[in-house]
């Protein structure tokens, strides 16, 4: 079995040779790698969301695909297609960049609703339906989404439905002013990508996502979460709650973070530490809502009302 921690490790500190000063960050995407789940890289231009995406998949010995989303982007083009074959008369299924182990979706919210419906099956269900075929896609998988909060002329805003199924939203942010300086010295003729290394293979990092089966999670701890994922549903200030869904993806980051750390058992602190990125994005507010911070305000201020066990 795999050192999960090791693995961990060798996995943010490959990346954190382009991304400068994002540990958690960095750290919360392998939360999500671990846990079979999906990420969207929330931010302004700039801040490094492609070069994060395209590190983690470098240093992955698998499969990295990249889809620059565009309004004239067609499901077949994420998915694949059928084509007919003249010289065999055959139809033969002409794989999508949707059959990778890292699949990059750049601006993701400037394809339309129909585009985006095709990658939904794809991130919750692992297989790809193409008339009326299965085709299941390699393990592990996941999808890490950019987007830019600022902009929304020609884009289309993810439905609630589509950012339940992200594990994580997560922002980078404008780096310290010290690692924005490494990045200028950095040689601007160089890709700095060319310095990373594959780490880990794909077989070990679905060795570490079966590991999570082994942590344990008390029933006080399942209370805990239930109690968080209540809270939401109960604010004046939020019109649509946190789903199963979230309570569940809240307690697989848990034990990933857990696994992270070198335990075999979830500490509250696992929770707190990841609600934020796990629950904010699935808050539809209310209309009006006073406050700065948003949703991620409003989780951080549930943290500190809920009782921790």
């Amino acid at each position: 079995m795999a050192d999960v921690k090791q693995v961990a490790e060798a996995l943010i500190g490959n990346i954190e040779q382009v991304v400068y000063g994002k540990r958690t960050v960095i750290k919360h995407t392998v939360v999500a790698l671990l846990g079979n789940g999906h990420v969207l890289l929330e931010d302004v231009p700039g801040v490094g969301k492609t070069m994060l995406a395209r590190a983690l998949a470098r240093s992955l010995g698998g499969v990295a695909k990249r889809i620059q989303f565009t309004p004239d982007l067609l499901p077949a083009d994420v998915t694949g297609v059928t084509l007919y074959e003249q010289q065999t008369g055959l139809f033969r299924f002409r794989p999508g960049p949707v059959f990778s182990n890292v699949l990059l979706a750049d601006e993701i919210n400037r394809a339309s609703p129909k585009t985006q419906s095709a990658l939904l099956e794809c991130m919750e269900e692992e297989t790809v339906s193409v008339d009326g075929e299965a085709y299941a896609i390699a393990r592990p998988f996941i999808v890490l989404a950019t987007q830019n909060p600022v902009e929304f002329e020609g884009v289309y805003p993810l439905p609630e439905s589509q950012l339940d199924r992200f594990m994580l939203r997560l922002h980078l942010g404008y780096p310290a002013r010290e690692h924005e300086r490494t990045l200028l010295q950095r040689d601007p003729t160089a890709d700095p990508l060319e310095a990373l290394h594959t780490v880990v293979d794909s077989a070990t990092v679905v060795e570490c996502q079966h590991a999570l089966r082994a942590v344990h999670c008390e029933d006080r701890l399942y209370d805990y979460v239930l109690d968080l994922v209540e809270e939401t549903r109960r604010d004046p200030r939020v019109r649509l709650g946190a789903s199963p869904r979230a309570a569940l993806a809240l307690t697989t980051a848990a034990r990933a973070l857990a696994l992270i750390e070198g335990r075999d058992w979830v500490r509250p602190d696992d929770v707190q530490e990841m609600a934020p990125p796990v629950l904010a994005h699935r808050l539809m507010l209310e209309a009006g809502t006073r406050g700065g911070g948003g949703a991620d305000a409003i989780v951080r201020e549930l943290l500190a009302k809920v009782p921790v066990p």
